[in-house]
């Protein structure tokens, strides 16, 4: 089973593109819905975001927000180099996510209209799609960072690679198996050419 959480699939947004650079899911306004929709089972609004440029471009400062702070979780380690260079402060990456989280008001509602079954509604705001996706990433993050995944949270090391990832075992190095190949080869041809 994969490990799945919502703020790590919104940092896995950036990621090695096999050619020695880094790819940026979130590049264009059709890369944006395609990925709200590879979210769908994670994101309680989806379907009502309108994938609008300026909404792209609001999730991705708030990606930037989440990888600074995903720099400073995995410290003494090292962040990942996609973005190593260009890391927000902490205080305002987490200011940033604050904003966000507090954009939108939540509390539980009832809802029972007549001749249906009652349901608990866990959004009270009328805030547009948009703010309440960044509340929701915003929110999720939070819980990632201040839950126990934050401690097994790491930066892969294999050559090229730019992802996050939650360590799953104890002798787990790397976030996927082709990064462990990708590092092996990668030791193997320095000791083997460096001579």
């Amino acid at each position: 089973m994969t490990y799945r959480h919502l703020a790590l699939e919104l940092a896995s947004t950036i990621r090695h593109d096999g050619h020695g650079g880094v790819a940026d899911d979130l590049d264009t306004d059709d890369a944006f819905r395609a990925w709200l929709d590879k979210q769908a089972d994670l994101l309680e609004v989806n379907a009502n975001v309108d994938p609008t440029t300026e909404a792209r471009e609001q999730v991705v400062a708030l990606r930037r927000a989440v990888r600074s702070l995903f720099a400073r979780a995995v410290r003494p380690g090292p962040p990942s180099s996609a973005d190593a260079a260009r890391l927000l402060d902490p205080a305002v990456a987490r200011d940033q996510l604050n904003t966000a989280s507090a954009a939108v008001f939540r509390a539980p509602q009832l809802n029972w209209p007549d001749n249906a079954d009652p349901w608990l509604d866990h959004d009270g705001t009328d805030a547009d799609t948009t703010t309440r996706l960044l509340a929701e990433l915003a929110r999720a993050t939070i819980g990632f960072l201040t839950g126990d995944d934050r401690e097994r949270l790491r930066a892969c090391p294999a050559p090229r690679c730019v992802r996050y990832f939650v360590k799953q075992h104890p002798r787990q190095e790397w976030c996927k198996p082709s990064c462990g190949n990708r590092a092996r080869v990668s030791r193997y041809y320095q000791r083997h050419h460096e001579a």
